[in-house]
């Protein structure tokens, strides 16, 4: 990405098409099908790039089984479809997951299970035919199959202990979620898109009653300016009612938000080893997730209203009880919450018309609308439909101004991948280093090694048995806008979700990526002891560090 100042200059000497609000998936999206089809476009984020519930979601690029129960064959239908151009589109970033539901004592696979995973293959396969030669994904899922229970161990080690006897074997895919949105972000200033992060959007700026850009305090270097465009649009997820909360809650059409708190907590691959991924049955009759995600073990998510603070979304206790809970039934484990090596939580916007007539009135679909004074605001969805949410609000803007642009995201390259054994060799640098940051960065890893090969230091890992290096840190602070500690430890790398419990690792690698990123940006002593103090507060406010 250009460097923060040099986006900050652009912004505040011409004025744009479209102005973005928001840096999360569906903001970085809109910034892509924007500029590919020949807008200018800048983007403001208030916070850090993804630092929404865009880097805290399940990882997973998915249809969603579990639509299918409350019969939203379209959201899901959608999805699939999604899914195969990501894995098309952005092959290192976006990688098939089997996932599993094992069956005990002789019983056969759970037969409604059965019949919701042929209506899945059914749909993912009729989208693939109405879509070749279009961009459609070349890899296609198998369909679901019965696999007996040697197969589900070798899948599912944790459950040998449990003996399975048969189970359900399909696939979804899964992903890094904030790395494919610094991934979507740098496509779109490829094609000419200026991004920032750390700007405040204080209000719309206004030309004869109708938006013509948005005033931003810069909340790093202080000041405040306007970015002037012909067109905005609120991409801000569950914070869209925030900007110009009048103007929407006085359109009589307008769909209200419902925020709901997803908890995920990641721990050892060693305490519950998983190759694949399991659909584990939990309270209420809800169903969670058991995935292996880098180098450690996933398990979420809930789903629970939230009416808390939307900038510090905390991982519940409760919650943490209820996943664990859920996997020591299952897996006959006995993991506690000092098991742990992290925890996150993220709220969903979920749609709702308010009316209380409705039996079924909460929907996971995207909604568009636009209000009095001409501001476009797409939220709802999820990060699988991430690209189709883009291209409507981009659609909304050609329409009204009678464009001929059509989409081209379906046939972009997020990225591009490249083979780790292809790599150049940096003297020190772990061998499982090379497939890590290929996965992560595509062709980009080559410029991470470049920053591994100038120090000796920088070619070691963060923290010990995960295969992130130190050189991450200085390419963050470099190449992707990276300001803080917290940027670098939850959203570059992912070690705040997979370490930060641990309290030896988790406080050496704090300390080891606060040094690095002083050494780059210039921190002194007293700047790098704030760094460390404003991490703590913020990461135990969201409990991703436990309490004192």
């Amino acid at each position: 990405m250009i460097a923060r100042s040099d986006a900050l200059a652009a912004m505040e000497g011409e004025p744009f098409d479209i102005v973005v609000v928001g840096g999360g998936i569906t903001g970085a999206g809109v910034a892509l099908d924007a500029a590919s089809r020949g807008y200018s476009v800048a983007l403001v984020e208030r916070a850090d790039f993804a630092s929404g519930t865009s880097s805290r979601s399940s990882k997973l690029v998915h249809g969603g089984l579990r639509y299918l129960q409350n019969f939203d064959l379209g959201l899901v239908r959608e999805a699939l479809l999604e899914r195969q151009l990501m894995v098309a589109l952005a092959p290192h970033l976006v990688t098939p997951l089997p996932l599993v539901v094992p069956a005990f004592d002789g019983a056969r696979p759970d037969r409604l299970t059965g019949v919701g995973l042929n209506l899945y293959d059914v749909m993912a396969r009729e989208r693939l035919r109405g879509r070749r030669g279009a961009g459609a994904a070349e890899w296609s899922p198998d369909r679901h199959r019965t696999i007996p229970g040697e197969e589900v161990v070798e899948l599912l080690p944790a459950l040998a202990a449990r003996e399975p006897t048969g189970g359900y074997l399909f696939y979804d895919c899964q992903t890094d979620d904030s790395r494919l949105v610094l991934t979507v972000l740098a496509e779109a200033e490829r094609f000419g898109a200026v991004c920032a992060n750390r700007l405040e959007v204080t209000g719309l700026h206004e030309e004869a009653g109708r938006a013509a850009g948005v005033h931003v305090r810069d909340l790093l270097g202080g000041g405040a300016f306007t970015v002037r465009a012909e067109n905005v649009v609120n991409a801000t997820g569950v914070w869209a009612d925030r900007l110009r909360p009048h103007e929407l809650h006085d359109e009589a059409e307008v769909p209200r938000i419902r925020p709901s708190r997803g908890t995920h907590i990641t721990v050892r691959h060693d305490d519950l080893p998983l190759v694949g991924g399991a659909i584990v049955p939990a309270g209420g009759g809800r169903t969670i997730f058991a995935l292996p995600w880098l180098g450690r073990t996933l398990l979420g998510t809930t789903d629970k209203d939230y009416e808390g603070d939307l900038d510090h979304v905390r991982a519940d206790d409760d919650d943490v009880d209820y996943l664990l809970e859920a996997a020591n039934a299952f897996f006959t484990t006995d993991l506690g919450p000092g098991d742990l090596t992290g925890a996150y939580a993220g709220v969903r916007p979920l749609i709702t018309t308010g009316d209380p007539r409705k039996s079924v009135d909460i929907s996971r679909k995207a909604e568009l609308y636009e209000t009095s004074s001409g501001m476009v605001t797409i939220t709802g969805g999820k990060l699988t439909t991430w690209r189709r949410m883009a291209k409507m609000a981009v659609d909304r803007l050609v329409e009204r101004e009678a464009r001929d642009a059509p989409c081209r995201t379906h046939v972009i390259p997020l990225g591009a991948p490249v083979d780790a054994a292809a790599l150049p060799r940096v003297e020190g640098l772990p061998e499982a280093t090379y497939a890590a940051l290929a996965a992560r960065y595509g062709h980009i890893a080559r410029d991470v090694l470049v920053a591994a090969g100038e120090r000796g230091e920088l070619a070691q890992p963060i923290v010990a048995d995960l295969p992130d290096p130190l050189a991450e840190v200085v390419h963050a602070a470099r190449h992707e806008q990276a300001n803080h500690l917290g940027d670098v430890l939850l959203r570059r790398t992912r070690l705040g979700l997979l370490a930060a419990r641990d309290v030896e690792a988790g406080g050496k690698a704090a300390r080891r990526v606060v040094q690095a990123m002083g050494s780059e940006l210039g921190w002194d002593d007293a700047r790098q002891a704030a760094e460390l103090d404003g991490w703590r507060v913020e990461a135990t406010a969201e409990a991703v560090l436990a309490n004192p």
